[in-house]
């Protein structure tokens, strides 16, 4: 069983940077795909930016330039550095990972963008 603990959400002004880590603990033999999701209220949940076990990164156009995602497979976390910061940025984000062939969630972190 593997549970995945996300921080770094806050509040943070329009420009704003902010940093979110989630790290994955428990009882499993490897970690594939890692992927950061987020839920604005009263819209669908949507990807942000995934990796690869590789380091092979994809991003949603929204945050392409922006966004940054990363990993440290030694230490099972996957990282988000979120630069440039704007209000449309503002919702839970989760981090998603492919454990063992199975996907896990985490429990969701909020991230406010507002002056």
């Amino acid at each position: 069983q593997v549970q995945l603990v996300e921080s770094g959400g806050g509040l943070v002004q329009p420009g704003g940077s902010l940093g979110l880590s989630c790290a994955a603990s428990g009882s499993f033999s490897r970690i594939y795909n890692m992927a950061w999701y987020r839920q604005a209220p009263g819209k669908q949940r949507e990807l942000v930016a995934s990796i690869t076990r590789g380091s092979s990164t994809n991003y949603a156009d929204s945050v392409k330039g922006r966004f940054t995602i990363s990993r440290a497979n030694v230490k099972n976390t996957v990282y988000l550095q979120m630069n440039s910061l704007n209000p449309e940025d503002t919702a839970v984000y989760y981090c998603n990972a492919d454990v063992d062939g199975l996907g896990s969630w985490g429990q969701g972190t909020q991230v406010t963008v507002s002056s």
